[in-house]
């Protein structure tokens, strides 16, 4: 008789998901991995990281010549800063992309932790565990009073606790007691605010706006909030077109500096007049004193004093009795001593003549000292930044200044291109103190009649900035909270003293939730005042 052996089994195939499964296990993996707190820690940090680049080099927005003598004096490592948006920092991909991530994993995680909050504020406390000696706190006491007795002052004593009491099968009555629950509200609170404040500080850059002006302090010019061609430099949000600024108007009337000894400002303050709402229609101007951490507030904007200037003021004369007076602001170069330069920039009188004109124009163009002495090489320079012996050291060049070539220029230089090109020519040099001229090589007379001062002003507008402070201070509030308060828990057990001992058996049992240090000397005494029925001191 033979056999036949059967053919092997098939091995099984392993299983393997279809690509729709496996992508949405790959989305749901990093979902939990993104809204894991421990992912919003590490975003936190690295927001805080990415924004270290901000505070230690200069920024385009605020200081572009400074960010482009940075890129330039730094070769292809401030190039390679530059492509990698670090000198931009706050409007960078990488910077927003963390902002976001941050915003969605605060999110994902509030969210589950907000509903096991409230289904734990509502559940009742804790059953009391059968062996309460095995808790870290206990105490057990055989006291002459009933159950009902014990129970009542454990009511009045644990008054402001979460409790509830319980009977248990072999007759005997339990109190369950809780308190500090406010920890977990703390914790909460400190995230959703910490949410806040990021949602708002974003809708802030969204619909704010600050820009920077000069404004001479002479009470003369006006400087108007009516559109951004007002302003020297403008930062606008991505929903600011600057058509709808609110409007309001300013002059300066005056500007003082007080100085330490070794030069150091200590004091600046600025009067200033302001008309806003009503008062433009009727005319009327209101007084105010503008000082460094005294900001105006009216409309809806703030107006800051930033730093201040001089202005020299120049009378030219001109070959044909002709007298022109003009005054150009000049640019602080050493903030200690406040030694400016400038160019003041003059077209000649009664010439009709374009091509004639453009080979007389005259740049007053050199360096302005409010306290001066001469260095080394005569050269002038600032001991001080008070007004105590201004001069200036000018260079007069004459011919072409390209103002009619339709580029923009700085008011603070002329354009060194034309000097190269030899379209314009330095015809003197002279240093010249108050009252003293220069005469050039065509009669021209150019004399040096003083100095006026010049604020810088930044009016800013956030419409967030309230709910800003308010997320903070809550923050504050509920880190506190977080920090402080203690969850800890109180067990009480009451039963019927064995047969023949009569009184009553009260057991207590403790547990700190969070912190241990501290509770030991709690629990010892609420549980003494529960057993003797009497309240502490």
């Amino acid at each position: 008789m033979t056999t036949t052996q059967a053919p092997p089994a098939e091995p099984k195939k392993p299983y393997r998901a279809s690509p729709l499964k496996q992508f949405l296990a790959f989305v749901r993996n990093t979902w939990r991995g993104l809204t894991s707190m421990r992912t919003a820690l590490v975003l936190l940090f690295l927001l805080a990281l990415a924004a270290l680049p901000g505070a230690l080099l200069p920024q385009r927005k605020l200081n572009p010549p400074k960010t482009d003598a940075y890129i330039t004096a730094h070769g292809w490592w401030g190039s390679l800063l530059d492509r990698l948006q670090f000198f931009d920092v706050y409007s960078s991909v990488w910077f927003s992309a963390i902002y976001l991530l941050l915003m969605v994993s605060l999110v994902g995680c509030l969210v589950p932790r907000s509903i096991d909050y409230f289904k734990a504020m509502r559940a009742k406390p804790v059953i009391t565990p059968r062996n309460l000696a095995r808790m870290p706190h206990h105490h057990r006491a055989l006291v002459d009073r009933s159950a009902d007795d014990v129970l009542k002052f454990a009511h009045t004593r644990l008054s402001g606790w979460r409790r509830v009491e319980r009977e248990e099968a072999d007759g005997a009555r339990t109190l369950s007691a809780e308190r500090g629950f406010l920890r977990e509200t703390g914790n909460l609170v400190f995230h959703f605010s910490m949410l806040g404040l990021i949602v708002f500080f974003a809708l802030g850059k969204l619909v704010g706006y600050d820009g920077q002006v000069i404004v001479q302090a002479d009470g003369k010019q006006q400087f108007c909030n009516s559109g951004i061609y007002a302003y020297d430099s403008f930062n606008a949000g991505l929903r600011v077109d600057g058509t709808s600024l609110d409007p309001f108007c300013l002059k300066v009337d005056d500007f003082t500096a007080r100085y330490t000894a070794s030069g150091q400002a200590d004091y600046y303050h600025s009067s200033i007049q302001y008309q806003s709402g009503d008062d433009l229609k009727t005319g009327t101007w209101r007084p105010y004193d503008l000082e460094v951490n005294s900001p105006l507030r009216t409309v809806g904007d703030r107006v800051y004093l930033l730093n201040h200037g001089f202005t020299p003021k120049f009378t030219v004369t001109f070959p044909d009795g002709q007298v022109r007076s003009v005054a150009t602001q000049w640019r602080p170069v050493d903030t200690m001593t406040y030694l400016s330069e400038g160019a003041t920039k003059i077209d000649q009188p009664g010439i009709t003549d374009p091509l004639q004109r453009r080979t007389r124009q005259l740049a007053i163009t050199g360096l302005f000292a409010p306290t001066a002495f001469l260095g080394h090489g005569n050269v002038l320079t600032s001991s001080n930044p008070a007004l105590n012996k201004p001069a200036v050291a000018v260079d007069v060049l004459r011919g072409d200044l390209g103002l009619d070539s339709g580029k923009p220029q700085s008011i603070f230089e002329i354009d060194q291109s034309l000097v190269e090109d030899g379209r314009l020519k330095k015809v003197a040099r002279q240093n010249l103190d108050i009252g003293q001229h220069i005469t050039l090589d065509d009669g021209t007379q150019i004399r040096f009649d003083g100095v006026q001062q010049w604020v810088a002003l930044q009016v800013s507008h956030d419409p967030t900035q309230v709910y800003v402070l308010g997320f903070a201070i809550a923050m504050l509030l509920g880190l506190g909270g977080s920090l402080l308060v203690k969850r800890r828990r109180v067990w009480l057990r009451v039963t019927s003293g064995a047969e023949g001992t009569g009184g009553t058996v009260v057991e207590v049992a403790g547990l700190a939730r969070t912190d241990q240090a501290g509770y030991g000397e709690e629990f010892h005494r609420i549980s003494e005042q529960l057993v003797s029925g009497k309240k502490g001191d």
